[in-house]
Formats: structure tokens, C-alpha cells, sequence
């Protein structure tokens, strides 16, 4: 293992793990806006209790996710001064951007969102929430506006010594891939937390625990997944439109797709792509079918892997193993949804035992949805750091030593095995005690209370 593999894994191994934590807080930072906009609107006390134990989930999660994320930013310094050297005139002010417009609105109203629920007026608390809903989504505009530019760069120029300049911001900003992908990331982020209410929801309920509550945001859960993840499946076959179109060779890569095939291209459901042999071993295809779902036409065509020279194709296995899992999860998705969507309508979702068990193993379903994409995603990439101007082998830090990144990356798996380890262990066990009996709460002026709500049914704090 060269520096170079090394610092990939590393970069992975970090981004991975950071990637996690704010794609679960910008879907929890909506959801908290919406349970604070009901409880203002009914002044029924159970949506402020779920508001409050939610919130206690969103701010250790919140704070991993930013302590994560800072190491990253040193790696560009570190193990890839070459890209910052080169690169750094655009991926600079768009990181800046999103520290600017995103970070510093989430900082500025963190602290009124998780302590001033009843030191301010609960419509300035209400502001605050969505102050910070919108930072998390902005976060995600810029970040993903950096990251769609190194996946389908444009509005630069290179000059004599390499370096890219910019040229045309808004074509910078708005690259070919970003609407894609940024569409694609917010609704992944959405459902990976509207999975995780529902599990933790369906879980509450198997116990007997907290029913009324769990009831309430079960239902809210099938009802958001009814919408978002079919829209999820039209935006990820547009994203894969544009993938043909601007990444060809990932396309051909996730789909194992090695020769032309006059007759169609066919999809393979399974097989075992043999870079060695060029061919698929083992391969399960339904023909014609890759050619209906890649371009839309029963005879379409896509460019196979052998069109590419062999140091221009990135690794076929991981991209293809990785495509197929998250295409997997979201088809398990999708079943469960419209399963749990006709029970609801039937009235028996919450007395059904195996929707509930679904619904509990389907819980860290988005995680590795959400990584599984990601993989393909920046694996796909490769070679390149930048798409076809910049190759990940020249972004390398040139004096870098193999055991330099051995002790980093060991340091970092050990550090964040212990660090975060407990940090998800707190999280489990916010989770396990569940929603704290109704308080009294602010009502319209600062420091009012309201009437306490009875404990729900089945509540164990109440017994």
C-alpha cells in the first residue's frame, strides 16, 4: 500500500463516517421545524414533548457531525496539497460560501434552538428552528456545488502552470451534474431520517411504550416516505440520465456493462465483473431492459468499458456491488412504504407486528443507502479528482511517506472508535428512554406555562 491508496482510504474512511451525521441532521432540523410548527399551531402539548426528545437527538448528532467534518479540511493541507495548489481558486470560496452563509447561520441560532425554549417567545424559538433547518440545507447547496464541479467541471480555466481559474462562477455553481445531485442528496438526507422516526416509532410500539406518540410520528413517516421516495426513484433515473451523458465511463461501470450489444443493452441484475477477462461472470441480465431504464429507448446504447483505455476506467467491483445495494434498500423502501401506506389507510398498521418488525430493520436502511451512493458516486470518479482535467494520482502531496498516513489513519480509527463509539452509544440510550413526560411550556409570552397533557397510554415513565 503506496501513499497514494492509503490516502484515499483515509480520505474515505473520514468522509464516510462525517457524511452520516449532517445527512441525518438536515433531515432532522426540517422534521424539528415541522413538530415546533404544529405544537404553534395546536398548542397540543404531545407535539412539543416529541419536539423536545428529537431535539436532544439533533444536538449530539449535530455536534459529531461538525467535529468530524473539521478533520477533513486538514487532509486538503496534508495529503492532497497538489489539489489545493491547483484547485484551490474554485473549491475554496464555495467551502468559504458554505461557511459563510450556512455555518455561521446554524451557529448563530443553535443556541436559541436548544436552550431558549423557555427563555424566548415560542414564535422566536419557532424562527430560530427554521433558521437552522435552512443553514443545513444551504450547508448542503455548497458543499454540493464543490463536489458536482469536480464531478463535471466547467466555467474554468486552466492557465500555464495547471492551476484552474475561474472563469464563470454561476456555470461553476451550476454545473452539469449539481440539480442532479443535489436533489438526489436532499432526499436521501430526508429519508434517511424519515426511516429512522419511523423505526424508532415502530420499535416504541412493539413495546408498548410511548403509543400515542409513536402512533403520531409513524404515521408522519409513511406519509413523508409515500412522497419522498418515489421522487426519489424519478431523480435518481434523471441523475443517471446525466451520468450517460457527462461520465459515461462510471455509467458503464455501474452497470457492468463491458461491450456494445447491438439488440439492446441488457441490465444485469447480478454478476461478478472480471476486470481480468472484461465480462461479467456469473451474470443474471434481463435483455433489452438496461437500455429502456439508461435511455429510454428498447434500443439504446451506452459506451462500454473497452471503449475506455484501462488506466481511464475506475474500479469496476466496488462501483457495481455498491450501485446494486443501494438500489436494493431503495426498492425495500419502496415495498415497505406502499405496504405501510395501505395499512395506514386500513387502520391496521399499528396493530401489525411484521410492518412494525419491517419498519425496525429498516431503520439504518438510509445510512447505508445514502453511503452505498456515495461510493459510487466518488469511486465512479476515478481516476480522476477532477473529471477528466485532473487525475487523483497528481493531487497528491509529492513528499508524502506511506507510514506518515499508516500512523494518521490508524490514529484516526482509533480516536473516532472511542470518541464516537460513545457518542453513539449516548444516542442510543436518548433513544431507549424515549419522550420525557409533558412539561409545562412557554405559551405566547415568555415564561407563561400551559397546562400540562396527561401521560400517554402505555408511557412506562407513567407507570
Amino acid at each position: 500500500m503506496d501513499a497514494l491508496l492509503l490516502s484515499r482510504i483515509q480520505f474515505g474512511f473520514v468522509i464516510s463516517f462525517h457524511i452520516l451525521f449532517p445527512s441525518f441532521t438536515i433531515g432532522l432540523a426540517s422534521w424539528l421545524a415541522f413538530l415546533e410548527w404544529r405544537w404553534l399551531r395546536t398548542r397540543d402539548g404531545m407535539w412539543l414533548e416529541i419536539y423536545k426528545f428529537w431535539l436532544k437527538i439533533f444536538a449530539v448528532s449535530f455536534g459529531m457531525g461538525v467535529v468530524s467534518g473539521i478533520v477533513m479540511s486538514f487532509q486538503f493541507g496534508t495529503n492532497w496539497s497538489v489539489l489545493s495548489e491547483r484547485a484551490g481558486n474554485i473549491l475554496g470560496p464555495l467551502l468559504s460560501y458554505e461557511v459563510l452563509t450556512a455555518f455561521f447561520l446554524e451557529a448563530t441560532f443553535l443556541g436559541v434552538m436548544l436552550f431558549g425554549l423557555k427563555r424566548v417567545k415560542p414564535q422566536l424559538h419557532f424562527l430560530a428552528t427554521c433558521m437552522v433547518a435552512l443553514g443545513t440545507l444551504l450547508s448542503t447547496f455548497w458543499i454540493i456545488a464543490a463536489n458536482s464541479w469536480m464531478q463535471t467541471p466547467q466555467g474554468h480555466v486552466i492557465d500555464a502552470q495547471g492551476v484552474f481559474q475561474p472563469a464563470d462562477w454561476w456555470a461553476i455553481i451550476f454545473n452539469p451534474s449539481f440539480p442532479y445531485r443535489l436533489s438526489h442528496m436532499v432526499l436521501a438526507a430526508f429519508i434517511t431520517t424519515c426511516f429512522v422516526i419511523g423505526g424508532v416509532s415502530a420499535w416504541y410500539l412493539r413495546r408498548g411504550a410511548h403509543v400515542e406518540e409513536a402512533k403520531r410520528m409513524l404515521r408522519l413517516a409513511v406519509l413523508f416516505a409515500a412522497i419522498a421516495v418515489p421522487a426519489q426513484v424519478f431523480v435518481g433515473d434523471q441523475h443517471g440520465l446525466n451520468m450517460g451523458e457527462h461520465q459515461p465511463a462510471k455509467l458503464a461501470a455501474v452497470e457492468g456493462h463491458w461491450r456494445e450489444e447491438p439488440g439492446g443493452v441488457p441490465l444485469v441484475i447480478f454478476g461478478i465483473p472480471n476486470e481480468a477477462a472484461q465480462h461479467n461472470d456469473y451474470e443474471i441480465a434481463l435483455p433489452k431492459l438496461g437500455s429502456l431504464v439508461l435511455t429510454h429507448t428498447l434500443d439504446g446504447q451506452i459506451t462500454p468499458l473497452v471503449a475506455f483505455h484501462p488506466d481511464d476506467r475506475p474500479p469496476v467491483a466496488p462501483v457495481f456491488y455498491a450501485f446494486r445495494v443501494m438500489v436494493g434498500i431503495g426498492t425495500l423502501m419502496l415495498v415497505l412504504t406502499l405496504v405501510s401506506l395501505f395499512a395506514l389507510r386500513r387502520g391496521w398498521l399499528f396493530e401489525s407486528k411484521w410492518l412494525l418488525r419491517g419498519w425496525n430493520w429498516m431503520l439504518p436502511a438510509g445510512f447505508i443507502a445514502m453511503l452505498s451512493g456515495w461510493w459510487v458516486a466518488e469511486i465512479g470518479r476515478q481516476p480522476w479528482v477532477v473529471y477528466g482535467a485532473l487525475r487523483t494520482a497528481n493531487a497528491l502531496t509529492p513528499t508524502l511517506a506511506a507510514s506518515t498516513v499508516w500512523t494518521s489513519l490508524i490514529t484516526f480509527a482509533v480516536v473516532y472508535a472511542i470518541v464516537f463509539g460513545a457518542g453513539i452509544w449516548y444516542l442510543t440510550r436518548l433513544v431507549i428512554k424515549g419522550p420525557a413526560a409533558h412539561e409545562p411550556a412557554p405559551d405566547t409570552e415568555a415564561g407563561d406555562k400551559t397546562p400540562a397533557r396527561p401521560l400517554s397510554v402505555g408511557n412506562k415513565e407513567a407507570v
